[in-house]
């Protein structure tokens, strides 16, 4: 077999990888979650009612059920406030505000229904001359931090996600060493993301 052909062969592998692993792994993560919810709201129902009678996928459908409620309680006048007040107690707790607090605060900063949620303008910041990075404005306001003692008049928070994993770090930068750019959250963070490789022309 010669070179040629087997560069081709290499090259179709790879083309098929580059296609395969993504979908292989959302399927897999959208499956472990499946079965999560399965798994736990599950083994409860049955407890009610006779195996014979339980119908797979009813554990899911359960947790959609309860978590659509638990938004409605969150959008009524009356509920909302103890609700909240149940939140705050747990970000009291020992070990518990260790994992709730920076989930729930993750949860607020992606949800644009959020009120007084501020990840809605993109920015490049300028960290060289002749040297930009994408970033989203995690805060331009700092009315609550007055304890820090610092001058924040002229600051902003800046979020820049890192490319090909999770995670990021935020920067606190005068508000001159940015520049905002009109595309939507999402478009910059598919950017950012995927290192600027993908760029379809979809706003």
């Amino acid at each position: 077999m010669n070179h040629e052909v087997m560069k081709k062969i290499q090259k179709i592998f790879i083309s098929g990888l580059i296609t395969f692993l993504p979908i292989a792994i959302t399927l897999y993560v959208v499956y472990v979650g499946l079965g999560l919810f399965e798994d736990s709201l599950g083994s409860f129902i049955k407890q009610f009612i006779s195996e014979e009678n339980y119908i797979p996928g009813l554990g899911f459908l359960t947790a959609m059920v309860l978590i659509f409620c638990l938004g409605l309680l969150l959008n009524n006048f009356v509920t909302a406030g103890l609700l909240n007040s149940i939140q705050e107690k747990l970000t009291e707790i020992p070990l518990i505000k260790v994992v709730y607090s920076p989930l729930r605060d993750l949860m607020n900063l992606f949800s644009k229904g959020q009120q007084g949620n501020t990840l809605q303008k993109v920015v490049l910041v300028e960290i060289q001359p002749g040297k930009q990075i994408l970033g989203l404005v995690t805060r331009e306001y700092f009315h609550d931090l007055s304890f820090l003692k610092l001058n924040l008049e002229n600051k902003i928070t800046v979020y820049i996600p890192m490319s090909y994993g999770l995670g990021g770090y935020t920067l606190l930068i005068d508000k001159n060493q940015v520049t905002p750019i009109d595309i939507p959250v999402e478009k910059a963070m598919s950017l950012a993301l995927t290192a600027w490789i993908k760029a379809d022309q979809q706003k």
